[in-house]
């Protein structure tokens, strides 16, 4: 059955040594499409370029929270240029990240709400990050209501989930919905409904089990499949086809 990765990385580091081989090979594995993400406006340069080359390969722009600190006076009006690419389906990654406070808060929440503006603009869905956020990165969302978009990587409670859906967006799981210790993730993925629920990698982080702690890649999307398929009570090939409906509605693929 195909499977479409909803956030990767591929132009990670990581991925230096044979990123080509995987690009050859990933088709064959059964990859319809994935979407790789912008970090800042060079990777997403970068990333638009990628899905210039590569017919099942989408890309993503925007700017990290972690990079927000070194967004340019004028940074959206680039992301806006990249934006008009018939490759370039979402303004992304974007969010709060009061983990690791790699850039200021309020600094974070500028550059955030900046493409938050942006996507009303552009009509163009966003991919969220929150982590240790929640509360303000919602007041955010809620403030700029009627964005479509995907909370990726999802790692927060049931309830935050359901205020996400009551938003409209999507919720994306990754490789962490597959390990052992996941008892608070896996019932959110067991409430999240069908047409609302997406799978990702978010490689090379976060590899599922039994690959954990190993490099993560676009192929083993099928893992964290696998597990919302038993979460679910359905099977495989049906949550591979709801995945890649989910994407492309979210996406307009």
């Amino acid at each position: 059955m195909a499977i479409f990765d909803t956030h990767a990385h591929l132009l990670d580091e990581a991925f230096d040594e044979d990123r080509e081989k995987l690009l050859t090979e990933l088709p064959q594995m059964g990859m319809a499409g994935m979407v790789e993400i912008g970090v800042d406006v060079d990777w997403s340069r970068k990333a638009a370029a990628l899905a210039a080359e590569h017919a099942f390969i989408y890309a993503s722009a925007g700017v990290h929270p972690h990079e927000a600190s070194g967004a340019k006076e004028g940074f959206t009006g680039e992301l806006r240029e990249l934006l008009l690419r018939p490759e370039v389906v979402a303004i992304g990654e974007i969010g709060l990240d009061y983990h690791y406070d790699y850039s200021p808060r309020e600094v974070q929440q500028s550059v955030f709400e900046a493409q938050l503006r942006l996507a009303k603009e552009t009509n163009k869905p966003v991919i969220i990050h929150m982590r240790k956020a929640y509360e303000d990165t919602m007041a955010l969302l809620k403030k700029y209501k009627g964005l479509r978009g995907v909370m990726h990587c999802y790692s927060g409670s049931l309830e935050t989930a359901k205020e996400a859906l009551k938003l409209g967006y999507f919720i994306s799981f990754s490789g962490s919905v597959t390990f052992k210790n996941a008892v608070n993730l896996q019932p959110v993925a067991e409430y999240v409904p069908l047409e609302r629920i997406l799978a990702e990698t978010d490689c090379p982080y976060l590899s599922p089990e039994p690959f954990r702690g190993r490099r993560n890649d676009p192929s083993r999307v099928r893992y964290v499949l696998e597990k919302l398929a038993d979460l679910k009570k359905i099977s495989y090939d049906d949550i591979c086809a709801i995945n890649i409906k989910n994407a492309r509605e979210l996406f307009g693929l």
